[in-house]
């Protein structure tokens, strides 16, 4: 299992990014997919997160309306479109994947395989 994150990078208050992680040895039929992020000094938190069942996603307050999760079955992307960035979400952002996620969850300690993260830095 491999996932690897890209799309990070510096931009500033207001601006957009979208976060692509490529993932391989996977399905999303298995698989719950999340992007978690930790900035300096503080602890990884759960961003946004979609479950292997049917269903909605899942994302934490301070982004809803701003960012949306989605993935990709033909091509085993998982993407996070963030908009009207602000400089708190300034962090490394992770992409993660449950084994048998049926809901998904932001417990980090659930979730088995993890990209070795991007940087994302925004300025004021």
């Amino acid at each position: 299992v491999q996932l690897v994150e890209s799309g990070g990078g510096l931009v500033q208050v207001g601006g957009s990014l979208k976060l692509t992680c490529a993932t391989s040895g996977i399905s999303f039929d298995d698989y719950a997919v999340g992007w978690f992020r930790q900035a300096p000094g503080k602890e990884r938190e759960g961003v946004a997160y979609i479950g292997s069942a049917p269903g909605r996603p899942y994302y934490v307050d301070s982004v809803k309306g701003r960012f949306t999760i989605s993935n990709d079955k033909i091509t085993n992307t998982v993407y996070l479109q963030m908009n009207d960035l602000k400089p708190e979400d300034t962090a490394i952002y992770y992409c993660a994947a449950e084994y048998h996620g049926d809901w998904g969850s932001f417990t980090a300690a659930e979730y088995d395989h993890w990209g070795p993260g991007t940087q994302v830095t925004v300025s004021s």
